[in-house]
C-alpha cells in the first residue's frame, strides 16, 4: 500500500505569525486591531528614525572665507567712515587741550631767592614749583588769617607736600615758629585772690568787657516810643529780641497794653523777659495806634496786619465786594466765619470811613 502523502504545509502569513498571536490572545485584540496597533508602533519607530537617518551632513567650516568676508567688511567701513554726529546742544564742547598738556597756561619757574610768604601772589608760589590749587589756597589762607607769622604756619596748607616745603623753606624771610604769648603773671593765674574776686584784684566796672553793662536802676519808658537802644538796657534783651519787639509794634500799629508782648515770636517761651519788659515799660494813657480803613485797604495792605492775616483779609475783602462799603466797624461781625474774639482783637486797629 502506497504511503500517503503529509498534508501541505500551511502558508506563512503576518496576520498567523507568533507576535500576532499572543497580542491576541493576552491583549483581548481581534485580527484587524492587532493589525492596526502594529501599523501604529511601525510609524512611531519610523518617525524616530527617520530624523536620524535623514540628517543632512554637517557643513565643513572654513576660516579662511569667513576671514576673506570679515577684511571686506572693514574695508568697506573705513571707505565710508563719516564724521561722528553727536547730539545738538546749545552749549558748545570746551577744548580744554593746550600744548603743555594743561588747561592751564604754563607759569615760568624762576630760580629760588629769599621770598615774603605774605607778598607773593599765586603766580609767585605757582613759578616756586608750588601746584596752581595749592598756591590759590595758600594766598586765600593769608588772606583770611591775616598774614603768615611762621613758617609752621605755611607747612600746614593741606596739599603742600612736605618735599616742595622743604625746597622752600630755607628761602622763606618767616621765623621757623610763631612767637609764644607772654606768660600770664601770677596774680592773673585762675586762682581767686586774697579779696575772693576772680580774677583777682580786678573788679567788672574796671574791666572792659565786650558789650556795655546796662544800668541796674532802670526807670520804665513808653514802649511805642522805645527804639531798640532803650530796649537793650533791659537785662536779657539784645538787639535781636529788641528788633522782634520794635517790628511786632510797627506791624501792629502800636501797642495797646504790655500783655501783647506775650505775642512777640521770641518772647513767648521766655516769661521772665515778658516780666523784665513789663516792669521796665509802659503804655502812655491815651495813645491812639494806626488804624487800617477796610473800605480803602487792599489784601496786601489787610494781611500784613497781625490780627488780621491772609484769611480773614480774604473774608474782609470778598464781603466788601459783595455787599458793598462798610458803614460801622460792627458790620465785621456779619462775616460768618470771624469768631468774636477775632473781631474785638483787631477792633481798636480797624476804621471804615
Amino acid at each position: 500500500m502506497a504511503a500517503t502523502p503529509p498534508p501541505p504545509r500551511p502558508r506563512w502569513s503576518w496576520e498567523n505569525s507568533g507576535p500576532m498571536r499572543w497580542i491576541r490572545r493576552y491583549m483581548g485584540y481581534s485580527r484587524g486591531e492587532a493589525r492596526g496597533m502594529v501599523g501604529l508602533l511601525v510609524l512611531m519607530l519610523a518617525a524616530i528614525v527617520a530624523p536620524i537617518l535623514l540628517r543632512p551632513a554637517a557643513p565643513v567650516y572654513l576660516p579662511e572665507s569667513d576671514q576673506k568676508g570679515l577684511d571686506q567688511l572693514a574695508a568697506q567701513l573705513k571707505e565710508h567712515r563719516t564724521a561722528e554726529q553727536g547730539y545738538a546742544t546749545r552749549y558748545p564742547k570746551r577744548n580744554y587741550e593746550r600744548a603743555g598738556g594743561s588747561r592751564y597756561p604754563q607759569v615760568a619757574q624762576v630760580a629760588l631767592t629769599p621770598f615774603d610768604p605774605n607778598s607773593l601772589t599765586a603766580e609767585g608760589w605757582e613759578a616756586r614749583g608750588v601746584p596752581r590749587f595749592v598756591a590759590a589756597r595758600i594766598v586765600k589762607y593769608r588772606e583770611a588769617a591775616g598774614g603768615f607769622k611762621a613758617k609752621a604756619q605755611v607747612k600746614k596748607m593741606y596739599g603742600l607736600e612736605d618735599p616742595v616745603y622743604q625746597r622752600l623753606a630755607p628761602f622763606m624771610q618767616l621765623p621757623d615758629e610763631a612767637p609764644k604769648r607772654a606768660e600770664r603773671p601770677e596774680y592773673a593765674a585762675n586762682k581767686p585772690g586774697p579779696d575772693g574776686k576772680f580774677p583777682p584784684f580786678t573788679s567788672a566796672a574796671d574791666t572792659p568787657g565786650k558789650f556795655p553793662s546796662k544800668p541796674r536802676n532802670l526807670q520804665p519808658f513808653d514802649l511805642n516810643t522805645a527804639d531798640t537802644t532803650q530796649l537793650m538796657q533791659i537785662r536779657g534783651i539784645g538787639s535781636g529780641r529788641a528788633k522782634w519787639v520794635v517790628r511786632y509794634r510797627n506791624q501792629l500799629g502800636g501797642y495797646l497794653r504790655e500783655d501783647q508782648l506775650d505775642e512777640v515770636f521770641v518772647l513767648r517761651d521766655a516769661p521772665d523777659l515778658r516780666d523784665s519788659l513789663k516792669k521796665y515799660t509802659f503804655v502812655a494813657p491815651g495813645f491812639a495806634p494806626k488804624v487800617v480803613n477796610v473800605n480803602t485797604a487792599t489784601f496786601d495792605e489787610l494781611y500784613l496786619h497781625p490780627y488780621i492775616g491772609k484769611p480773614r483779609a480774604r473774608l474782609i475783602v470778598a464781603y466788601r465786594q459783595q455787599h458793598g462799603p462798610y458803614k460801622q466797624v460792627e458790620d465785621l461781625k456779619q462775616i460768618p466765619i470771624l469768631k468774636t474774639e477775632d473781631w474785638e482783637k483787631m477792633r481798636p486797629y480797624v476804621r471804615c470811613d
